[in-house]
């Protein structure tokens, strides 16, 4: 954890999501001050109780007192539902808003970023760190407000009858300062270890899940059941050993105030039996202490209390903390269609190289394709030119202006994408391509009819209101890319992005899939990637990447003639096929 995600957790939750509730935060504060304030009267009311009512026996006080403890008890429980309504409320609105932001600041970080942090880890973060300030409302809020201002007002009561019970009383308070600073260090490092435990399991419960069909076809069932097993034992460590530093303080409590009450009894009771103390300045003082007990030993619990909830207010920081490196310009310039152009183009993936000097022209209208073994470069070039990632040098055009001139959303929107892997949504086939736009039913069925999604929708009793399930799973691979492609129709963007888009079909679905493909690419800008070289021979112009460059371009004809890099994987990939 960083530094500043250590340092002033409560000043940021104030300054960025407490401060705006501020006339909530004081009423509920007022409405703690009045219930933990009858704790002082009550202790009060027992002077006159014992004293003029059940010692002097008089009846008009029995009334007197019995209306005002009534009326006490009454006062408590209507501000106490009043103030727990307003610290929930305050509490579940910060939280939302916590959330939503930290969702949305997560889609803007860098995709390097989170190809070092795994879901399972930011969905830890997202989903239960940010609950730290419920911990923060209902016991540290709660606590200062209520519990304060009763032990304020029972000390008050305690000091009018006697001062010096009063610190016969506190004689063991000195006890409680090293052992208390010695819990909250230790109720620290166990939160800690507690809330990276609980990411390393939400990691492995998305890796499980996400591979759960490798994880059969291998028997790996017992392999990652022991792996979460143990990651779930030494959670449970981890929480009995913070469970046991949030123990520690209120016994600390325990064992002062039972010595305070030992030294009250002997000293005072030796003043009532020798007259000089009344019955009723006694119980009026053991009650005051005997209140106190539960709101000292609650204060006693809040160190313990704001220590796990600080862990957790500095882990939702240090996600904060980090800013995106890949962002918009100042004074971002218009996006303009034309041509593509890397020159001498270079990336670096940490210490490997991946594209070396790439220099290429995709000409406005026209299909470029990019073709080569694995490891080219050539889903690079689809990263590089959405800025997904930055080149460590070189220059990337589109008509003519830099993008990294064209702000990050006038960019992106110049491009559809159509991949391998079509991400679809646990949602409704009509969610899954519409993406929250609104368009006309008419144009809807145009780009339903032009991908072939129509083909297959009689299959589906609900048509487009039909689940898509997890991942997309209720539909085949060509029935997802049709659902891409329908999608991508409807963007209407005027570069198309292909890659490998029919690479994991059958023969009947990559005709049908390559037929939407051809729809969609038409007037377009369209860059292909494609280790099928069948489904590119007729390409405007194909592009031969090796190690980062391109070796050869040129039509499917030319370079099959040249007899170079191209014709080899020709006719290696048609010896494979035949």
């Amino acid at each position: 954890m960083s530094e500043p995600a250590k340092r002033g957790a409560f000043a940021w939750l104030w300054r960025g999501y407490l401060r705006p509730h501020w006339p909530a935060l004081v009423a509920g504060g007022l409405l703690m001050a009045v219930e933990g304030s009858m704790l002082g009267f009550l202790s009060y009311m027992m002077k006159p109780m014992f004293d003029s009512v059940f010692i002097a026996g008089e009846s008009g006080a029995l009334w007197t007192v019995g209306f005002g403890i009534l009326a006490i008890f009454l006062i408590r429980a209507g501000t106490s539902v009043g103030q727990k309504l307003l610290l929930a409320r305050v509490a579940s609105r910060v939280i939302y808003v916590m959330k939503t932001r930290m969702v949305a600041h997560l889609m803007r970080l860098d995709t390097t970023w989170h190809g070092r942090n795994p879901p399972g880890a930011l969905i830890e973060r997202v989903s239960n760190d940010t609950n730290a300030v419920r911990e923060v409302a209902n016991v540290v809020i709660t606590g200062l407000g209520r519990d304060v201002v009763a032990l304020v007002s029972l000390l008050a009561v305690v000091l009018w009858i006697d001062w010096q019970w009063t610190l016969v009383a506190l004689i063991g308070t000195p006890l409680l300062v090293a052992p208390t600073l010695l819990a909250q260090a230790y109720i620290h490092r166990t939160a800690t270890q507690d809330r990276q435990l609980a990411q390393h399991m939400s990691v492995r419960l998305d890796e499980v899940f996400h591979g759960i069909n490798p994880i059969k076809l291998n028997r790996l069932e017992d392999y990652q059941s022991r792996r979460f097993d143990g990651l779930a034992s030494e959670r449970v460590g981890a929480e009995i050993r913070n469970q046991f530093g949030r123990a520690m303080v209120p016994a600390l409590i325990d064992v002062m105030t039972g010595i305070g009450f030992f030294a009250v009894l002997i000293y005072g009771g030796r003043e009532i039996i020798g007259g000089e103390k009344t019955v009723g300045e006694f119980m009026s003082f053991f009650t005051a202490m005997a209140l106190a007990f539960e709101p000292l030993r609650r204060l006693g619990q809040i160190s313990g209390a704001w220590q796990a909830a600080k862990v957790s207010l500095g882990r939702v920081r240090e996600m904060f903390d980090v800013q995106p490196t890949l962002t918009s310009p100042a004074t971002p310039k218009p996006a303009a269609a034309g041509d593509i152009v890397f020159d001498d183009v270079r990336l670096s993936y940490g210490d490997a190289p991946v594209l070396n000097g790439l220099s290429l022209v995709a000409r406005a209208g026209e299909t470029t394709a990019l073709v080569g073994p694995s490891g080219a470069g050539k889903s690079t070039v689809f990263n590089l030119l959405t800025r997904l990632v930055d080149p460590r040098s070189g220059r990337i055009t589109l008509g003519g202006t830099p993008i990294d001139a064209i702000g990050l959303p006038e960019l992106r929107s110049q491009f559809s994408v159509v991949s391998q892997e079509a991400l679809l949504f646990d949602d409704s086939l009509r969610e899954n391509i519409l993406l929250g736009r609104e368009v006309p039913e008419a144009q809807l069925a145009s780009a339903l009819a032009g991908a072939h999604v129509t083909d297959f929708l009689k299959d589906f009793p609900e048509g487009l209101d039909s689940p898509a399930g997890p991942r997309g799973s209720s539909l085949s691979g060509g029935q997802r890319q049709r659902v891409a492609i329908a999608r991508a129709l409807l963007r209407d963007a005027p570069v198309l992005l292909l890659d490998e888009a029919t690479s994991a079909l059958d023969t009947k679905s990559e005709t049908v899939v390559q037929g939407a493909l051809d729809e969609l690419s038409q007037g377009r800008t369209t860059l292909v990637i494609a280790h099928r070289l069948s489904t590119v021979r007729d390409a405007d112009r194909i592009l031969v990447m090796q190690a980062g460059r391109v070796v050869e371009e040129g039509s499917h004809e030319e370079l099959l003639a040249k007899g170079g890099a191209y014709a080899e994987l020709y006719h290696l990939q048609f010896a494979k096929e035949g």
